[in-house]
């Protein structure tokens, strides 16, 4: 008994001693977190206006706002999750449908882990080495490009892992009764992860919608209101790395205006998606 009051002391006091050095760590980067959202909005908040969303990048020493960026980032996203989520969507089901077990699945999820950790500006240079060294521009469509790279891996790997939890037994009912393995895929095991799935391509929209690198090196930027997308375009995350290098205060307030747009969205992106997975869950 003597003994089993020492072992028993002896765990509770390591436990004590793991619990405090974790709660010491979530606190360390729950502070610095803090600071740096204060910062932001207390900056941002200043440069928030309706300029903002109506009037192009001025010239130093003028008003403006970030219009042009605001379209450029919101037309690249939509074309790189546009593009990138059927192929993610396809291929995260061939993963968990039909070939779950073949070595070919073993060498797509190897690749797609690869891309999923692979820095984004790899991904930028592997885009401009094929597309803008080809054509010999930089241009929308090459950044979408880049953006599409960077949906697809989310979307598998999201996609796969959704339709394994679906209850095996819902595929046989549907086999009973007759249907197909696509339509079981369509009817029962797509609708039974479909929350799931949109939660995937949210966290891909949140994940590309402040990456700068790869867009740095695709698109460039403009100045200018420009819907070309075969032509350089602005973009948010580009527009506000070049304001922030700058000398001028006035770009420095719509860099911090810029970020706080980008943050707003990325936060409402990812608050959407954990509702949507509760709602899955419950």
């Amino acid at each position: 008994m003597k003994l089993n009051r020492m072992i028993y002391k002896g765990r509770k006091g390591r436990n004590a001693v793991f619990l405090t050095l974790s709660t010491l760590a979530a606190a360390f980067g729950i502070v610095w977190l803090a600071l740096i959202l204060y910062s932001l909005f207390y900056n941002g908040i200043n440069g928030i206006s309706l300029k903002v969303f109506t009037e192009m990048t001025p010239p130093p020493g003028e008003d403006g706002g970030l219009a042009n960026a605001i379209f450029g980032s919101v037309a690249m996203s939509f074309l790189g999750v546009a593009a990138g989520t059927p192929i993610g969507l396809l291929a995260g089901t061939y993963l968990a449908e039909y070939g779950r077990y073949s070595w070919v699945s073993g060498v797509v999820r190897f690749i797609n882990d690869i891309l999923l950790s692979a820095p984004s500006i790899l991904i930028g240079l592997f885009i401009y080495v094929i597309i803008v060294a080809t054509t010999h521009r930089f241009s929308g469509w090459a950044g979408a490009a880049a953006l599409t790279v960077l949906v697809i891996p989310v979307v598998v790997r999201t996609t796969e892992n959704m339709l394994l939890l679906v209850p095996n037994g819902l595929r046989e009912a549907a086999a009973a009764l007759g249907a197909p393995r696509s339509a079981i895929i369509k009817a029962v095991t797509w609708r039974a992860a479909r929350a799931g799935i949109l939660t995937g391509v949210l966290l891909a929209v949140a994940r590309i919608s402040g990456e700068t690198a790869p867009l740095l090196l695709t698109v460039l930027s403009n100045q200018f209101w420009s819907t070309d997308m075969g032509g350089p375009i602005a973009s948010l995350p580009v527009m506000i790395y070049n304001f922030a290098m700058s000398p001028y205060e006035d770009w420095h307030k719509l860099a911090w205006a810029g970020a706080l747009l980008i943050t707003a969205a990325v936060l409402a992106l990812s608050i959407t998606a954990r509702i949507l997975e509760s709602s899955k869950r419950s």
